[in-house]
């Protein structure tokens, strides 16, 4: 009756974790135990960064006579099934087993159960990535960012930061509509994503502002690409008649120091004195440290 349960598969392990006997549902993982010259391990089935997890979870049930809980671990890829899809994103299985002993007590191999449980892991992927994610644009959202800056934080910062906005949205917003704030929202994002360069960590704080980490960059080059975008933005959003609106972008520069609140307080400040002077600029507002 297991051996006909739909997904899963059930193994008979020798007393050294070798496979003796599988149904027929291991064929799934692209095994031929009837082809194989000698049994394969159970450690056989897992990916090799997880075979060495998977091989202290069996020898501790095979040294007793209790079933142990599950675990969880990628199957490894069979050469001739895998696929490019498989080889970033593995199927994952969850093992139980539960160990046999002779007539005297002595463990004897044990049984094992393997279930799918690729469906419970895109679920949760899925939900993690939503997390963190901001719905409107893609982008990470201030939770995400944040977490970043804690890690950079910790390995002692220094990194610049700036922090963008398009000017005048409030009023782009009671004059268009929700709609056309969504679309420019969108469409900055995309530009950002363009004029990104390889390392920087883009995400959207809020419904207005946008941050972007610049990693490996001086003050003068952060500022410099800053002023780029700004200026590129300006020129590809010019309005084709006198009655569209003329879109700027401004923003502010930090350092990563401190911590989390004071650096994008610090970039924050720093697009209130660009939007203050105008817009259409880029400012900082300086590096002074909390009392």
């Amino acid at each position: 009756m297991l051996e006909e349960t739909s997904g899963d598969i059930v193994i008979r392990l020798d007393r050294h974790g070798f496979i003796v006997h599988a149904s027929a549902s291991i064929a799934e993982l692209g095994s031929d135990l009837t082809a194989a010259l000698l049994p394969p391990h159970i450690t056989d089935l897992a990916a090799r960064d997880h075979a060495a997890f998977l091989g202290e979870h069996v020898t501790r049930g095979l040294q007793g006579c209790t079933q142990i809980g599950w675990i969880e671990f990628p199957v490894a890829l069979c050469t001739d099934r895998g696929t490019a899809y498989e080889a970033h994103f593995p199927r994952w299985y969850a093992l139980t087993l539960k160990p046999m002993c002779d007539a005297g007590g002595t463990p004897d191999g044990a049984m094992c159960l393997m279930r799918s449980v690729q469906q419970l892991r895109s679920l949760e992927g899925e939900l993690h990535a939503r997390a963190v994610t901001d719905p409107l644009t893609g982008l990470a959202n201030r939770t995400a960012f944040c977490a970043s800056l804690r890690r950079h934080l910790a390995r002692g910062g220094g990194q610049m930061v700036a922090v963008f906005a398009v000017d005048n949205m409030r009023a782009l917003l009671l004059r268009y509509g929700q709609r056309t704030a969504d679309e420019v929202l969108w469409g900055f994002a995309k530009f950002l994503e363009t004029m990104a360069l390889p390392g920087h960590e883009l995400a959207q704080l809020d419904g207005e502002r946008f941050a972007v980490l610049l990693p490996d960059m001086t003050a003068r080059a952060a500022r410099e690409w800053v002023e780029d975008v700004i200026e590129t933005f300006a020129g590809l959003a010019a309005p084709a008649s006198a009655k569209a609106p003329h879109l700027t972008a401004s923003a502010g520069l930090a350092r990563t120091e401190c911590t989390v609140d004071w650096t994008l307080r610090e970039a924050e400040l720093g697009l209130v004195l660009a939007r203050a002077g105008g817009g259409r600029q880029v400012a900082a507002a300086g590096h002074r440290r909390a009392a």
